[in-house]
């Protein structure tokens, strides 16, 4: 499975692409606007930093308006992903871009169906928000097992599970049971994934035993 950080600050991106663990990046208006810099540079620096996608999100609610927009940010980088909403126009926007060889990320799917509507249209990756859902008393994790089991049944179909609005490690490990391509995590839960009192209290104690023995390297 492939980790994607969701987030605009590029010293945490830069952080994590050194860590070896960063496969990719993730970004919505929300996230940009925390950072202060123009969108466009903002995604350019970002794209430096990292070969993996990175989505940056269209704001128009139209399908000719997110058309135009998505192609003056596929021009920023190669590794730019166009991210679209799933509305009519959206998945109108995505089978054009599609058509055109741009990589397409369709998000805010809550239902199966909307994400065989996604694939259908071309979508390079499709991005169900599991933690939303939970949020509301659904079940996440099982819409991203059930987009999963239903794409199988369709070789022709290319569009990658990309599991987003993630809330703790056991969401990424459920995600990953469940066959998820993709999961975008938000930098204090990757961070968190490293966690067990266990490893802590185990390191611990070399450590002591190390300097007692005058272990020295």
């Amino acid at each position: 499975m492939k980790f994607f950080i969701d987030t605009g600050n590029t010293q945490e991106i830069k952080q994590w692409a050194r860590s070896g663990l960063l496969d990719g990046v993730t970004t919505n208006p929300s996230l940009v606007a925390k950072q202060g810099v123009p969108f466009a540079q903002l995604i350019a620096d970002i794209c430096k930093i990292t070969d993996g996608p990175v989505s940056a999100e269209v704001t128009s609610e139209d399908a000719d308006g997110m058309i135009a927009q998505a192609e003056i940010l596929a021009k920023i980088a190669d590794n730019v992903v166009i991210k679209l909403p799933l509305t009519p126009a959206g998945i109108q926007a995505c089978a054009h871009l599609t058509d055109k060889g741009i990589q397409t990320n369709v998000t805010l799917c809550f239902s199966v169906a909307q994400a065989l509507l996604a694939a259908k249209a071309g979508a390079t990756y499709v991005s169900p928000f599991m933690g939303r859902l939970d949020d509301i008393g659904h079940d996440g994790v099982a819409l991203v097992a059930d987009i999963v089991a239903v794409y199988a049944h369709y070789p022709e179909l290319k569009t990658q599970v990309l599991a987003a609005s993630i809330r703790s490690p056991g969401h990424v490990v459920a995600v990953a049971k469940a066959g998820a391509h993709v999961v975008t995590l938000p930098p204090a839960v990757l961070a968190q994934l490293f966690v067990h009192p266990l490893t802590d209290k185990g390191l611990a104690a070399f450590l002591r035993d190390a300097e007692a023995a005058e272990v020295s390297i």
